[in-house]
């Protein structure tokens, strides 16, 4: 049975809908188990980097690190430099390559002699001539410095 409710439970419900990291997942028992579920995870890794699934790629790294941290070095070799070339592949999956810098391509070389710079033009323009605004007076008093007296 589901009880909706106002929202007076959402502080109880948040804590337990939080996100997972990918660490907080329950490790098999036995080395052999450990390692069927780190080369699953590692098969499945593959395919979310290769369609480009960042946030499954991101969940699936972890718990992967998670499998191999619990495992002794020597029978997880292989697999280690698996995660390594996947997470190689996966940093740079977004980023174009470092050495694809363009040339301009040259121009013939008659191309460049039939044309010649046009000469610039050393005129200037003459600004607008300024306006005659005529004789005016600035009101000393409406701004505030007390009363002018002509005297």
């Amino acid at each position: 049975m589901v009880v909706l409710t106002g929202g007076t439970d959402w502080p109880g419900r948040a804590a337990r809908e939080q996100r997972s990291t990918g660490v907080d997942f329950q490790l098999p028992q036995g080395d052999a188990a450990k390692i069927k579920a780190l080369r699953r995870t590692i098969n499945v890794l593959r395919k979310a980097v290769k369609d480009k699934r960042d946030t499954a790629s991101r969940y699936l790294f972890r718990k992967a690190r998670a499998l191999v941290n619990a495992l002794p070095a020597h029978k997880t070799k292989q697999e280690r430099e698996q995660l390594a070339a996947l997470q190689e592949k996966f940093r740079t999956q977004g980023k174009p390559p470092a050495t694809s810098v363009k040339k301009p391509k040259p121009k013939p070389a008659a191309r460049l002699r039939a044309k010649t710079p046009a000469a610039k033009s050393t005129r200037q323009a003459k600004p607008a001539p300024a306006r005659d605004l005529g004789d005016r007076f600035i009101n000393r008093a409406s701004l505030g410095y007390g009363p002018t007296d002509k005297a």
